[in-house]
């Protein structure tokens, strides 16, 4: 997917980054505005219009994305230098109005089909985010709040954790459990409260 998507023209890299890195989804991402951005800051404001419940948030994006949007924005100027939608076409039907969320669709279906990856979307990034910061540690209710959600249940509807995934968590959190069990059977820990 990433093959294909880095020979995309780059309002297209410039979006799926972003919709990655800000667990974006389609129509949170179309509906971006100049004003949304601060580059100093590398975040970007998700109006609460934008969003599915009508939630703000304030959400980070890489330096790596940072860089490819910078490169977008010297590319728009030439497309338009006014305010206003962040994302525009270039079609000569539609040249420097805001882009559909059905262009943005039909985008992303081109790419996932050219990868051979059909069950891609536009909201898959929104899911490898999430499941990402899973897989990182990131608390529920951290991930919650990153992805506007009001209830910890949606987020879960999100995060596909493979069995490697979990296996190496439960590894993890249980690491001083199962040491105490094999010191307690070896004899070289006593229980606590025991006394000789």
């Amino acid at each position: 997917m990433l093959v294909v998507a880095a020979a995309e023209q780059i309002r297209n890299r410039v979006m799926l980054a972003l919709a990655y890195d800000a667990a974006l989804r389609r129509e949170e991402l179309c509906s971006l505005r100049t004003d949304d951005l601060d580059p100093a800051h590398r975040t970007l404001r998700v109006r609460a219009e934008a969003t599915k419940n009508r939630l703000e948030r304030v959400v980070p994006y890489s330096a790596a994305t940072g860089v490819l949007l910078s490169g977008y924005l010297a590319h728009r100027a030439r497309i338009s230098r006014a305010r206003g939608p962040l994302f525009l076409s270039e079609s000569r039907r539609n040249h420097a109005q805001p882009l559909t969320l059905w262009t943005w669709s039909k985008v992303v279906r081109r790419i996932a089909l050219t990868a051979e990856v059909p069950r891609f979307s536009t909201h898959t990034t929104r899911h490898l985010c999430l499941t990402d910061l899973a897989r990182m540690g990131w608390e529920l209710h951290a991930i919650a709040t990153f992805a506007g959600h009001r209830h910890t249940d949606s987020t879960l509807q999100y995060i596909r954790l493979s069995g490697r995934d979990l296996a190496d968590k439960l590894n993890k959190g249980m690491e001083h459990i199962h040491a105490w069990r094999i010191a307690m059977l070896t004899g070289t820990a006593r229980p606590s409260g025991a006394t000789r």
